[in-house]
């Protein structure tokens, strides 16, 4: 699969989640110039090629990812495999030089039709390639439910993770979908989305940017 890559001119700081070095201050300004981000990779059930796709939000502050057919069920007919589904971003950011950027706010959006008993969990984990810090974060729904469903994953800024300055890491984002039949009948079908039915809303991940100690 060839890389993606979206143009995205920064034009204010935001709050984020993926650490940067210590010495290192906080930016008055978003960097100035062009940032990118390449897709290295898309891989999983929930993603499968030709069903996921980035785009800069309209302000340049934040990234969208779009799925299409993000979708885990259980119940009825269905199969065992449907009940969880995953999708792996291995993204590049590319940032003018002296600026390191962190991911500490992310917004997931999607549809649940849960029976009365049925148990739908979205997952999300957030690491730099290479490095041990890992942010996880776990929202769990109950049905009965029929309804779009919404999430924030924020960090405090004591938290937050920040590419090391100077250095190429891939921003690896792990997310995850699963529905059980938990205690309801057995033979209705339950089942969770990521996205809206509309398809018209992504997920959105906002920037955090710092500046890098002079060399």
């Amino acid at each position: 699969m060839k890389p993606l890559r979206t143009a995205l001119t920064v034009a204010a700081a935001t709050g984020s989640l993926v650490a940067l070095s210590p010495a290192a201050t906080a930016a008055p300004v978003a960097p100035p110039g062009r940032v990118t981000v390449d897709v290295a990779s898309v891989n999983g059930s929930g993603c499968r090629p030709g069903t996921a796709s980035v785009a800069v939000a309209p302000d340049n502050s934040a990234f969208t990812v779009t799925y299409s057919d993000y979708l885990a069920q259980a119940g009825g007919e269905s199969p065992v495999t449907a009940a969880r589904k995953n999708c792996l971003l291995s993204l590049v950011v590319n940032v003018p030089q002296g600026f390191t950027y962190a991911v500490a706010k992310v917004d997931y959006r999607g549809f649940g039709s849960l029976a009365e008993g049925a148990i739908g969990t979205q997952k999300a984990s957030y690491y730099f390639q290479g490095m041990s810090q890992t942010t996880y974060r776990t929202h769990q729904f109950h049905g009965a439910l029929e309804d779009n469903w919404q999430v924030t994953d924020t960090a405090s800024i004591q938290a937050l993770v920040f590419a090391p300055c100077g250095e190429k890491r891939n921003l690896n984002i792990n997310t995850e979908l699963r529905t059980e039949v938990g205690t309801s009948d057995p033979a209705k079908v339950s089942y969770m989305t990521v996205d809206s039915t509309d398809g018209g809303i992504g997920t959105v991940y906002h920037f955090s940017w710092k500046e890098c100690p002079a060399r």
